[in-house]
């Protein structure tokens, strides 16, 4: 199952999964490649504003209306996810990724094939130079069997030594869980490093669980700024006129 967080109110773009992009609001554009994915059967966008159940209904998606104070994301999806017992595994797509491809969510749950102990899991990319200062991008230090260290916003590890071959790599926002996991992951206190950062994911490493990461080629467009949401409509623009 994926469940999309939708929220209607954001600081710098107010109504986002309701904005246009090439014709349909934004939440649909995300719900349609997140349906494309094989390894899922059902697909719901958690929201706290009706107007954003009555858009998704409005297109044959599913919608459950939240509660509206909840401090994390994490906290809605659970909400969701109590709501299902016979699932095991929740995958959680944010409601701004609407270049999402279904191929990065099949090779995000097929992690978990035959690995009954991993309980979550995140997608990461090979970190652009332009991105490398910013703290927008999150930064990821993987260890060697491929499990995460550490996440920030800072550029990690320090390159003392430029020549080395060392890789780095971007965060994707983009989670699996076992549903019991993510209950259970969902009532654990925040930390000090999860605050410090303003990243959420941190709370799991700092009470000793660990976080699977799975590389894709998938380049995260997320809409967070007017910026942003110009530049998704453009590539989408783009993407028509090629099919013509």
């Amino acid at each position: 199952m994926c469940v999309i967080p939708a929220r209607y109110g954001s600081t710098r773009l107010p109504g986002k999964p309701l904005l246009e992009i090439a014709g349909k609001p934004m939440i649909q554009h995300v719900v349609e490649r997140v349906r494309q994915s094989a390894a899922l059967d059902r697909v719901i966008v958690a929201t706290d504003d009706d107007r954003i159940v009555a858009a998704v209904e409005a297109f044959g998606g599913e919608a459950m209306l939240t509660a509206t104070d909840h401090p994390t994301g994490t906290d809605r999806l659970a909400e969701v996810a109590e709501a299902f017992p016979a699932v095991d595994l929740v995958i959680n797509v944010q409601g701004d990724e609407p270049l999402i491809p279904p191929q990065a969510i099949d090779a995000l749950a097929a992690a978990f094939a035959d690995r009954p102990d991993l309980q979550m899991a995140t997608l990461v990319s090979e970190l652009e130079d332009a991105d490398a200062q910013n703290p927008a991008a999150v930064k990821v230090v993987a260890s060697l069997d491929g499990h995460a260290l550490y996440f920030s916003r800072s550029l990690i590890p320090y390159p003392r030594n430029p020549g080395s071959h060392c890789r780095y790599y971007k965060h994707i926002g983009v989670y699996a869980y076992r549903r019991d996991f993510l209950l259970q992951y969902a009532k654990l206190p925040p930390t000090p490093l999860e605050q410090t950062e303003s990243l959420e994911q941190l709370r799991a490493l700092e009470h000793g669980f660990r976080i699977r990461l799975i590389e894709t080629a998938f380049r995260s467009i997320g809409v967070d700024t007017p910026e942003d949401l110009q530049r998704v409509r453009e590539i989408f623009l783009t993407e028509q006129e090629a099919s013509r």
